[in-house]
């Protein structure tokens, strides 16, 4: 079931949100981070699927507080349908939206079912 490339104007707002470099660097570095676990005050461990916006802004701008526009760059990758981010407690937990990064790269190699043919 296609819940991402839809249209043109889908394709156009992922391409429009990765075209900023700031934004490029935010979805790189989720693309590349693994699921790590948490441990809580009790001593369980709990997984965690991705980084923390915390995380994210500190490895984009080396400061570890979040500023507006780390904020507004995930913001856009979020209504993009690029990366998801989910409160966790006192989290904001990031990752990539795998099926959009599936149906982009469908997109790109011309797999997607699109109706447009040349031949």
């Amino acid at each position: 079931m296609k819940l991402i490339l839809t249209d043109r104007l889908d394709a156009a707002a992922m391409f429009k949100a990765l075209g900023d470099p700031t934004r490029l660097h935010i979805f790189e570095f989720l693309r590349s981070c693994c699921c790590p676990v948490a441990l809580d005050e009790t001593g369980d461990v709990r997984p965690v699927t991705g980084p923390t916006v915390g995380e994210v802004c500190c490895h984009v701008t080396g400061a570890e507080q979040i500023n507006s526009k780390i904020s507004h760059h995930l913001k856009e990758l979020r209504l993009a349908g690029l990366i998801t981010v989910e409160r966790r407690g006192k989290n904001m937990i990031c990752g990539v939206n795998r099926q959009a990064l599936t149906e982009l790269a469908d997109y790109l190699r011309g797999t997607d079912g699109g109706s447009d043919s040349c031949c």
